[in-house]
C-alpha cells in the first residue's frame, strides 16, 4: 500500500505526470515488498510553495508512505530517484526538494483494516 504524493510549484502536462507515475512506479521497488500494483500516485501541479522565502524557482515536496516500518536504506535509494525522476522530468533542483518518508501498520483498504 505505497502511496506518493507530491506538489509542486510549476505546471505539469499529461505527458509529464504520465513519465513520472510510470517511472515512481518503477522506483518502489527500491522499498522490499512494494511495486506498482499497489501504489497510488497523486501530482498536484501549480501548488504555492515557498524555499528559503522565495519561490522563483521550482520546488516539491513529495510524501511517500508505506503500510509496514521504516527501512532506511530503502528510502535512500528511493530518495535518489526520486530526485532524479523530478528533475530529470520538471528541472526541480535537488536542493529545492523535500522528501518525507512515513511507515505505519493501521491502514484501510476495502471496507477493513490490514
Amino acid at each position: 500500500m505505497p502511496v506518493i504524493d507530491s506538489k509542486v510549484s510549476v505546471s505539469v502536462t499529461k505527458e509529464q505526470e504520465q513519465e513520472i507515475k510510470s517511472r515512481l512506479g518503477q522506483a518502489i521497488s527500491l522499498i522490499p515488498g512494494k511495486s506498482e500494483s499497489w501504489l497510488m500516485v497523486g501530482i498536484e501541479d501549480n501548488y504555492h510553495l515557498y524555499f528559503r522565502g522565495d519561490d522563483s524557482e521550482p520546488i516539491a515536496f513529495v510524501e511517500v508512505k508505506i503500510f509496514g516500518g521504516p527501512n532506511r536504506d530503502a528510502f535512500e535509494k528511493m530518495t535518489a530517484e526520486i530526485t532524479d525522476i523530478f528533475g530529470d522530468v520538471l528541472g526541480i533542483a535537488a536542493d529545492h526538494m523535500y522528501i518525507r518518508y512515513m511507515a505505519s501498520g493501521d491502514w484501510g483498504w476495502n471496507g477493513s483494516n490490514f
